[in-house]
């Protein structure tokens, strides 16, 4: 029973009745399951939650190994994509145009194959980018500081994944002038 409940029987003067600490317990008893509801229902709803994280972080990670399953093979393969690029390269400097061609058509069938499982060559035009490119050196030139102004190996991403920076030479500036010129 309340604190306003004893004062209203005591300014009326009534005495409590036998049925009322039988309904102050049923009330209490009532309290008493709804709090226990409660809790059981904010359990249940963290519950769902946590499960809800996992199986988005799972379907997530399940995602993520679809899209690097290939990574493997392709990174192995680049080598022979780049000993073919020499090989055409070689053979067209020397005049052995049918050696030439062969391996020509066999380079470009390893690169279409590539390309099919989402190989992308790295861009290498204008700026260097730390993010795709491993500049190997830097060398004064006609174009502006920071400018890729020449490949030593290409790079590729595999989707949004680098599997190797591109290897460039980077511009630093236009050469100094030489002492006594003038």
């Amino acid at each position: 029973m309340t604190d306003e409940q004893s004062k209203l029987h005591e300014e009326t003067g009534e005495a409590l009745s036998e049925a009322e600490p039988e309904a102050v317990a049923e009330v209490d008893e009532l309290a008493e399951v709804t709090r226990q509801r409660d809790e059981y229902l904010d359990a249940l709803q963290r519950l769902k939650a946590e499960f809800d994280n996992y199986r988005k972080r799972v379907a997530r990670d399940q995602e993520s190994l679809v899209a690097r399953a290939s990574e493997r093979l392709v990174k192995q393969l680049l080598p022979m994509l780049d000993d073919l690029e020499r090989a055409v390269e070689a053979a067209g400097e020397h005049g052995e145009v049918t050696l030439a061609d062969g391996v020509r058509l066999v380079q470009r069938a390893l690169a279409n194959m590539l390309a099919r499982e989402g190989l992308v060559e790295v861009d290498t035009e204008g700026r260097f980018d730390p993010h795709t490119q491993e500049a190997l050196l830097s060398q004064p030139s006609e174009q502006p500081e920071g400018d890729v102004i020449q490949v030593i190996q290409k790079g590729y991403k595999l989707g949004d994944h680098v599997l190797r920076p591109a290897r460039v030479v980077v511009s630093s500036g236009p050469p100094a002038d030489q002492p006594g010129e003038g």
